[in-house]
């Protein structure tokens, strides 16, 4: 099998490239174009099974030519920051949803075995109940979320209109090595790490449901190979929850560091903008796949500190700085 993996140059992607090679994969990867010819976290990756090439999903013809010689699309490119959002959501829907309905046209014209197309817990907004199921109420509480909802939308569109086999796989909130500092894990854990001991934070009374990038990885491919899951919605979560002040204080107890909380004004998202409980139901994924949560959330953030821990990752993360 040949797969694409759209943003392959980022968190996610780049551990999905990682697993699927070692699965036995064929893989190209794409990588946003840069005039640096930078690949991202796939810079220092070489197997005789990659290719990497670098371009934009929102170019349609790009994505058509990029698609002619593949047999399954991880569709993962993605502008993901939600602070970020608030300021330039047109760039969101530029990507998010015009970038997926590339893909999807792509891939309907060159016959495609199977689209699975990333979207986020965060479509859910904060939960109307838990654990939350497949056939929650979405809500755009965000305009990264309105992106994502759209998005979905349109790849399922292909899946009515056109039998397009697609998936769409809803992680909810992945953490591991390389993750990008705007996230709650590495912006804790990055701090302390640089020796902070004074860590600041938004709101610590919101919860989350935390998954290891391999299970998530893991739940890609399970629902890569389910044909149950064609035209579905499906979650990859861990059915647990855990505020980010516990989570706080489980990273600092890990780390051996005593330290402070101080909130910041700008790391906190407008007030109906904030989501305040996530808390996945996995029992869909479960009953169409061999999916089964293996990573702990104390082992899972042990290899993260070990990750952020060393001085040449650590070197790559400006800590001081507040990333939207």
């Amino acid at each position: 099998m040949k797969a694409l993996v759209t943003g392959a140059d980022g968190f996610i992607g780049s551990h999905l490239t990682e697993l699927l090679l070692a699965t036995g994969f064929e893989v190209k990867a794409l990588a946003q174009y840069n005039s640096f010819n930078n690949w991202g976290w796939i810079d220092d990756l070489q197997h005789n099974q990659l290719e990497i090439v670098s371009g934009d999903v929102r170019d349609s013809n790009y994505c058509r030519e990029i698609t002619k010689d593949v047999d399954v699309i991880f569709h993962l490119a993605a502008l993901i920051a939600i602070p970020y959002s608030y300021v330039a959501p047109e760039s969101y829907v530029d990507t998010n949803v015009t970038g997926t309905l590339n893909i999807c046209r792509a891939a309907k014209d060159h016959g495609i075995k199977k689209v699975i197309v990333t979207s986020t817990s965060e479509v859910y907004g904060t939960a109307q109940y838990v654990p939350i199921d497949e056939k929650h109420p979405k809500q755009p509480q965000s305009p990264y979320s309105a992106s994502k909802i759209g998005a979905d939308m349109m790849a399922m569109s292909y899946f009515n209109s056109f039998d397009l086999p697609v998936v769409i796989a809803r992680p909810f909130n992945t953490y591991g090595p390389r993750q990008s500092a705007r996230a709650i894990i590495p912006t804790i854990i990055g701090q302390i790490a640089a020796g902070e001991t004074i860590i600041k934070l938004g709101d610590l009374s919101p919860t989350r449901d935390f998954n290891y990038v391999e299970d998530t990885c893991r739940g890609f491919l399970a629902l890569a190979e389910s044909e149950q899951a064609v035209g579905k919605e499906v979650n990859i979560a861990s059915n647990s929850e855990i505020s980010v002040k516990d989570t706080l204080d489980l990273i600092a107890k890990l780390m051996n560091k005593d330290v402070e909380f101080v909130q910041e004004k700008e790391r906190m998202r407008p007030g109906k903008s904030e989501v305040f409980r996530l808390y996945g139901d996995n029992s869909l994924i479960r009953s169409i796949s061999d999916f089964e949560s293996c990573v702990s959330l104390e082992e899972g953030l042990l290899r993260t500190i070990e990750w952020f821990s060393k001085p040449q990752n650590l070197a790559k993360y400006k800590t001081s700085i507040y990333n939207i």
